[in-house]
């Protein structure tokens, strides 16, 4: 694989829990009191990694996947926060009833970090977070707008080139899917891109279905140098000068990564 670290879990969980404790809790802590009696759920938690940062404040966490590999994976690294009663993890969709019955206006803080691109019917699950968050909670959505040079996911392409190459993934499917078969791409990963260029995600997209669906936007952070580049390719963060971030549409091209906070319209 181009990245070794997705290959290398306990360096990913590492990086996660570096990038969560530098950048997305200080974000939300920055509007948001972050302590001992917070509860934090995050959405395809993988790993556990982004939890993590949390659990050193004494939040109590929930880490939610589809995946039970995943979930195997981060019960093996927070074994010592699970024995303490500060975490838990489900391998569970968020729609179960049970799971619905059990968490109700449960969490102060909800997080989906690099989750929502991968999501179909996503004004469905951003209405569905209704359900989940106190009144007074926050929501935290960190992705990669689709249009940026990397919003695709392409760094997952086996090939070197494919997982270095910016944009590519704008190409139509009829073009896009015949380029990843002749460079050799298997179809498991073929298939995963296809997936991803279905379920991106634009910062006008985002922004209208918040507004539909009842919420309001808190805080708002655009990178022009996403944060967790610094593990991809050595690059130091930087955030999006002004001017273009106010400049809709444009701005999803050059902005590799977006930060946002929600939280339910009060009635």
């Amino acid at each position: 694989m181009a990245f070794e670290f997705h290959s290398d879990w306990v360096t990913y969980f590492k990086q996660q829990y570096e990038n969560s404790k530098n950048f997305v809790l200080p974000f939300i802590a920055a509007n948001k009191n972050i302590g001992p009696a917070t509860k934090v759920m995050e959405i395809g938690c993988g790993e556990g990694g982004v939890l993590k940062a949390f659990t050193d404040l004494g939040c109590h966490v929930v880490g939610v996947d589809l995946s039970p590999a995943r979930v195997k994976m981060a019960e093996a690294f927070m074994e010592s926060e699970i024995k303490s009663g500060l975490a838990k993890f489900i391998a569970k969709n968020i729609y179960d009833v049970d799971f619905q019955h059990d968490f109700a206006g449960y969490f102060d803080v909800i997080i989906l970090k690099d989750s929502i691109e991968h999501i179909p019917e996503q004004e469905k699950i951003i209405a569905q977070l209704h359900k989940y968050v106190a009144k007074d909670g926050v929501i935290f959505f960190g992705f990669p707008p689709w249009y940026m040079p990397f919003g695709g996911h392409q760094q997952i392409a086996k090939h070197k080139l494919l997982s270095k190459l910016p944009y590519y993934h704008l190409l139509p499917v009829w073009l896009y899917k015949p380029l990843l078969k002749a460079f050799g791409e298997p179809e498991p990963v073929i298939t995963e891109l296809l997936e991803i260029k279905e379920t991106g995600i634009s910062i006008e997209r985002f922004e209208r279905i918040c507004k539909k669906t009842g919420f309001e936007i808190v805080a708002k952070d655009h990178y022009l140098i996403n944060p967790i580049y610094r593990y991809k390719f050595n690059l130091s963060p930087k955030k999006q000068v002004k001017l273009i971030q106010n400049i809709p549409f444009l701005r999803n091209f050059l902005t590799t990564c977006v930060y946002y906070l929600i939280s339910p319209k009060q009635k």
